[in-house]
């Protein structure tokens, strides 16, 4: 199999057509005036948005510390973090500084309500060579100045239940097959009890899945020209081997249809109603909220089918931090971001939120495992693949992540997806972009 590395990514796609208005300008009560005050939307990265308000308020109070700006904090849920932050850009009414999922970096960016950053303002940040290459490469289109920079690396793993497995006299799975084969002899619905758990009604989890396993399938989703290729069968056949993980292996509890983040899932797995899961490494943090002690559970690659082409584990996860264009105080939003990606928060806040280090030299903090923290970043630097990084990206999130939802919810509730159906649906999602 063809093994990936971060620092030599895959060609990025050419530009399409910007989806969202520009930016209001200043003077339009979107961004705060003042040039001793930045506000500040946090996406929500710990066991809940109250979490996030307690870990980060000591960081800002540092932050004002040493600068003298008060940071005026909000922490958004993922589930209307975009739609919040489509709207501040259409209407000027946003924050000097945001989060973003990284994978909506280049869709973003193609609106131009995000701040611009070249040569100026990368030296007032630090330098472009200290990030990961190619996590710095999805805060935009190839070859224009990036509008975002990394600010927490994720990577998807498959976690287990040691105690299941060991019970079971099951070693750690290594392909997709000796995974269906755990998760099938771990599944007893009588009691409660599923080989997995799923984000099945999550559209962001369900499109990540559709990227990995096509990924696996040495498929593509957009050609050299940038057009979305969702048709292909690569891709069919990813969507359909992961949807039979409840539709024909049975493996996965059909109640997950209506699981719509992977929280929800990792909970499951957390008070042993599944042996194993696939999430993103931050999944540490709530798996020991909810009282599973760090022995009782390891975490390996994501794997692929004994002849994947690609032994991709993940896309290219995280989340990027930004400024707006209109900001009134972007020397102040530049002093941030930069602050928040030195090398002291990075270790500061990896641990709490679970997330690996952007930075080129950075040390994973999340967990004190060394053998699992070695696992993770390996994935991330040498097994991740970016989602396209084209403008329509965000667009290929709803409509394939979307579309998986509905087979997932046709699944549970007994109805029969045929791969027949999936490309009816993929067609559909790749017209509806390619319009």
């Amino acid at each position: 199999m063809r093994r990936r590395t971060l620092l030599t990514a895959a060609p990025l796609a050419a530009a399409g057509v910007t989806g969202l208005a520009a930016c209001g300008s200043t003077g339009s009560g979107g961004s705060n005036e003042s040039p001793d005050s930045l506000t500040y939307w946090a996406s929500n990265q710990g066991t809940s948005l109250e979490n996030d308000k307690e870990v980060l308020t000591p960081v800002l109070e540092k932050f004002t510390e040493e600068t003298g700006i008060e940071v005026s904090l909000e922490v958004i849920g993922w589930a209307d973090l975009q739609t919040r932050i489509q709207t501040a850009i259409t209407s000027g009414q946003g924050p000097d500084v945001l989060n973003i999922g990284n994978t909506w970096g280049v869709s973003l960016q193609a609106t131009g309500g995000l701040l611009e950053l070249g040569d100026e303002e990368f030296e007032a940040l630090g330098g472009r060579e200290q990030y990961v290459e190619a996590a710095l490469a999805t805060g935009g289109e190839e070859g224009t100045d990036p509008a975002s920079i990394p600010l927490y690396g994720l990577a998807y793993g498959m976690y287990y239940n040691v105690k299941m497995l060991e019970e079971a006299g099951i070693e750690p799975p290594t392909t997709w097959e000796e995974m269906v084969e755990a998760a099938k002899a771990l599944t007893d619905p009588d009691k409660g009890v599923y080989g997995m758990s799923l984000a099945a009604g999550s559209y962001t989890e369900n499109n990540h899945f559709a990227f990995i396993n096509a990924v696996q399938n040495g498929a593509a989703l957009n050609d050299a020209e940038g057009k979305p290729t969702f048709t292909e069968d690569g891709v069919v056949d990813g969507i359909l081997r992961y949807l039979d993980l409840m539709q024909e292996h049975k493996v996965v509890n059909p109640s997950n249809a209506q699981f719509d983040n992977g929280t929800k899932s990792v909970t499951a797995f957390a008070n042993g109603e599944a042996a194993m899961i696939i999430n993103q490494n931050n999944a540490n943090a709530t798996i020991e909220s909810q009282g599973m002690a760090p022995e009782d559970f390891k975490a390996i690659p994501f794997p692929a089918p004994a002849d994947a082409v690609d032994d991709c584990a993940s896309h290219l996860a995280g989340i990027n931090i930004a400024a707006m264009a209109d900001t009134d105080n972007r020397d102040g939003a530049l002093a941030f971001m930069k602050f928040m990606t030195s090398p002291e928060i990075q270790a500061e806040l990896g641990k709490p939120f679970s997330s690996l280090p952007v930075l080129v030299d950075g040390e994973p903090t999340f967990t004190e495992d060394a053998e699992q923290a070695e696992m993770f970043m390996e994935v991330y630097a040498e097994r991740s693949a970016p989602l396209p990084l084209v403008p329509w990206e965000d667009q290929f999130e709803t409509t394939v992540g979307q579309a998986m939802n509905s087979m997932f919810a046709t699944i549970a509730t007994g109805g029969k997806v045929t791969r027949e159906d999936i490309v009816t649906a993929m067609q559909t999602a790749q017209d509806s972009i390619r319009a």
